[in-house]
This record gives structure tokens, sequence and C-alpha cells, in this order.
């Protein structure tokens, strides 16, 4: 049975940031066109009509005013983005009302990036599990502490509420609601035709584990890893290491041992479990390409690796934590 088309409310408020609206508003339009028909009906709707100017300049038209009377609600409601700001810009304390009046007659609600500010101000949180970009999620802690604030995932979803950390997480989102309406495989087929580097999953940190390290790490180290995570899937000794950084081989083991209690052929080993991790927790890929993909090898040097940095396979690793399903 064909199922019936949802409509999808964006609201969209001024100095929202671009990808906000953007990138869920591609997913979905990418969805009817793998679909071959409208399963997302989408309009912009704001506090401003007929267009907002965006926080970088670029203006958006096409924009229709919040309607006054509720004779028809959408099915799914997307906060494009907002302020964090107290108390709240015009155009998303207009939002507030709203929202708080509607709420209960719409399916869907999703914010993106700190959109969560209005479902926030709205009561929309309140006992529920949400994020927001990390640089407002102790704000978002703060000021509405009935919410289950977190900031381990880049993406949460509470029963009928999706919340998003910031601006490229909310394709992300839109993927996981694609994949809630219509399946795996149909969301697969949309971020293989937006050309996505990876689709992820809520549970991907907002940071990577390789991101954190580099941040707190001295510019010298911070080429060693870089420079190891650009040729992973290669053979890497220490004098092909320190060549590519412009140290001794001697100089570099030294660095390494001062600096970060390893071995450079520990930091490489690292480096690649981490990275296997990523692809098994985040990718369909076959554990031989992954172990290919990581230079760990053959699947018996990836199990051993596993085995004793983890104390699991890589098998079991994927079980626990994968977001694909076969």
């Amino acid at each position: 049975m064909r199922q019936r088309s949802r409509s999808v409310w964006f609201l969209v408020v001024p100095n929202t940031g671009l990808l906000n609206i953007g990138g869920p508003w591609e997913v979905l339009g990418h969805t009817n066109d793998v679909l071959g028909r409208t399963a997302y009906e989408l309009q912009l709707v704001g506090p401003r009509s007929p267009a907002v100017t965006t926080g970088h300049g670029i203006v958006v038209g096409g924009i229709r005013s919040l309607p006054k009377t509720s004779s028809t609600l959408p099915d799914i409601v997307i906060v494009a983005g907002g302020s964090p700001r107290t108390p709240l810009p015009e155009g998303e304390a207009t939002l507030v009302p709203w929202l708080r009046r509607h709420r209960e007659r719409i399916p869907t609600l999703v914010s993106i990036c700190t959109g969560a500010f209005v479902l926030g101000e709205a009561g929309v949180l309140d006992g529920r599990r949400a994020t927001t970009h990390w640089q407002h999620v102790a704000e978002l802690r703060s000021r509405f502490p009935a919410a289950q604030v977190v900031e381990e995932g880049i993406f949460v979803q509470d029963k009928q509420v999706w919340t998003s950390a910031g601006l490229s997480a909310g394709v992300d989102l839109t993927l996981a609601l694609v994949e809630e309406h219509h399946g795996h495989a149909l969301a697969m087929a949309v971020a293989k035709r937006m050309v996505l580097f990876l689709r992820r999953s809520g549970n991907q940190p907002q940071f990577s584990s390789a991101l954190r390290r580099q941040e707190k790490e001295p510019p010298r180290l911070r080429d060693i890893s870089t420079f190891v995570l650009e040729h992973l899937e290669q053979p890497l000794p220490v004098a092909r290491i320190a060549a590519g950084i412009g140290m001794s081989p001697r100089t570099l083991s030294r660095f390494c041992r001062e600096h970060l209690q390893e071995s450079p052929a520990e930091i490489v080993r690292r480096l690649r479990v981490d990275e296997a991790k990523r692809l098994l927790a985040e990718t369909p890929l076959p554990l031989k390409d992954i172990s290919a993909r990581t230079g760990l090898g053959n699947l018996s040097t990836m199990w051993r690796a596993f085995s004793e940095q983890l104390g699991v396979t890589p098998a079991v690793y994927r079980e626990r934590f994968s977001s694909c399903r076969s």
C-alpha cells in the first residue's frame, strides 16, 4: 500500500545558519527523488515573511507566515536553528507560544542546532533527553533543568522529539528520521545520492577521539598524528613517519616517548584501532575491508588488536555499537 505524504514545516527565524535549513531540506528532497513521489511536502514557515536573512547574509525567500489558526497542522515541525540568547530574540519568541499551543497535536518535533532553545522555552524538552551544539550544551542545561541535556551524541531522539547538535548534524538526524519512516536501505540510498562521506549514527561523538587529542597536542605532535591518519592504509615504519614530518627516526622515537609515553609503532596501532572502531560502528563495510582501510592487515591481526586493547573481537564490537542494520 502506498504511504501517504507527510507535511513538514521548517520554522525559520532571522540570523539562523543556512545549513540548518538546507541540510535537512536536501535530505527530504532527495528522499522524494529516490522514491519517485512526494513523501515529504516541504514548506518554509516563520514569524517573518516572505524572506529572512541568514546569519552570514544569504537571503532565504518563499517563507509563509505562521498561521494564526490551527485548522491544519503539519506532521513534522523542524525548528531550523535559533538563538541561545536570553531573552530570546523576537523571531524565536514568536514561535514559543505557537509551539506551546500546538505541540501535542504535532506528531514529530525537531530542532536543529540552537533551535533546541526554542523547544526548551516551549516546554517541549521537559523530562526528555536532548542536545544542541557543543558550545551551548552547558547553557541549555542551565536554562532548562527539567530536560536531560546530553553532549555525547550528534543527535538525540526521545519519542516524538528529535534534537541535533550543530549544523551538519541536522543532516544525520534527518537521515535517521527517513530511516524510521522508510527503512535503512532507502536512507543509505539518499546518503549515497548526496555523496556523503559517512552516514553517522546519533551515538557519534560531537568530537572524534582523534580530534580531541589533536586539540590538546602541541603542533609537533599534531603533525605526527595527522601524517599517520592521512596514510593509515599504508605501511608506516618509523623511518617513513620521520621522513614525512621532517625528523630523524631517533628524534621521533624519543619525542613520542617523552610526550606521549608511546613508541611511534604504538601510536600507529592506536590510531588504526580507533579508525577501525569508527568504521565498525558507523558503516556496513565488511571486516576485511575495514582491516585493509585501516592498515591493520588481515582479519587475524585486527582480531588480535581488538582483543588486546578492548577485550572484545571486531564482530562483537560491531554488534554492540553499530548503527547499521544488515
